[in-house]
């Protein structure tokens, strides 16, 4: 078990992963909405 001074620091860790992982899905999203769109321009 983490001791209590310990916390404070893992929060701040997790905080950050959490967000780097929200920042990533959408830079990931828009990146693959991009992409789509460049294949089926070039379909049409």
């Amino acid at each position: 078990m983490a001791q209590d001074h310990d916390l404070g620091p893992a929060k701040e860790t997790y905080a950050g992963f959490i967000a780097l992982f929200k920042w990533g899905t959408v830079v990931a999203v828009v990146a693959t909405a991009l992409v789509v769109l460049i294949i089926a321009s070039r379909a049409a």
